[in-house]
């Protein structure tokens, strides 16, 4: 029975260390292989997530020659009463069964929930969390700046910040991204903008005068068309052409 209940000890550390890192990594390799690692972290920072990936695959077959409970070999309980020694490892053991169960469901959740990019209610409702995106931008660079390789978020910064809109009038655009409400003679054409990872993302939106009610909320579109200067200095999307096109590959802006 002690061996038994030792080898299950020594089976569910392995499992904490070695098999959740090393599901892990298959899955960020994985990711990577498809596309999709995109949806969770910046093009450039896939050669470092894969790197690591691979490091902890190396690592996760170096382990495999140490013997199987090799693990608990050293005596943690130097210096310890007899009498605290079952309560510290009662509470050790509760600890790390917690901290095991949170792992593995995060781990299940990698592998069996297909990756999806960031919601439309998360976009909304990060619209007013912060200040404006960019803000602080170089407004006078921008605009000597080749707007035609502008995107959303590169537009959203220049609607909020421009001192001299009407430079911008006329400015051709065609911009990619998804509907979100606007005000009554038109939509927030959205994107989500990250910088590192998702849990950085930020929503950039540009007005399209459009009726709101022709495309829904969430709709992924692409539009045609060129920016307007209102007399109030506002900026705007005066659109020529607009397409409901299927979420892209790519939904992010960077």
């Amino acid at each position: 029975m002690a061996d038994s209940s030792s080898r299950a000890r020594a089976l569910g550390t392995r499992w904490l260390g070695v098999g959740l890192a090393t599901v892990l990594a298959v899955v960020t390799i994985g990711l990577a292989a498809t596309g999709r690692l995109t949806l969770f972290i910046a093009p450039e920072s896939i050669w470092f997530a894969c790197a690591g990936a691979v490091v902890v695959l190396l690592g996760a077959i170096w382990s495999f020659a140490l013997p199987l409970g090799a693990e608990s070999d050293h005596d943690h309980d130097h210096g310890i009463d007899e009498d605290e020694t079952p309560r510290r490892r009662t509470l050790t053991l509760v600890g790390t069964a917690s901290a095991g169960v949170v792992a593995t469901a995060v781990v299940v959740g990698a592998l069996v929930l297909p990756p999806a990019s960031l919601s439309v209610d998360l976009a909304m409702s990060r619209a007013d969390a912060g200040g404006t995106l960019f803000a602080g931008a170089d407004t006078p660079q921008l605009g000597v700046a080749d707007t035609t390789t502008f995107g959303v978020g590169e537009w959203s910064s220049v609607f909020a910040t421009a001192s001299r809109p009407e430079a911008y009038d006329g400015a051709p655009v065609t911009l990619v991204g998804f509907v979100t409400p606007g005000e009554s003679d038109s939509v927030n054409l959205t994107r989500m903008v990250i910088t590192h990872c998702v849990i950085d993302a930020q929503p950039a939106a540009v007005p399209v005068t459009i009726d709101g009610a022709e495309y829904g909320t969430g709709q992924w579109i692409e539009v045609t068309g060129t920016v307007k200067a209102d007399a109030d200095g506002s900026l705007r999307v005066l659109p020529e052409s607009v397409v409901a096109i299927d979420e892209p590959g790519d939904p992010y802006e960077y």
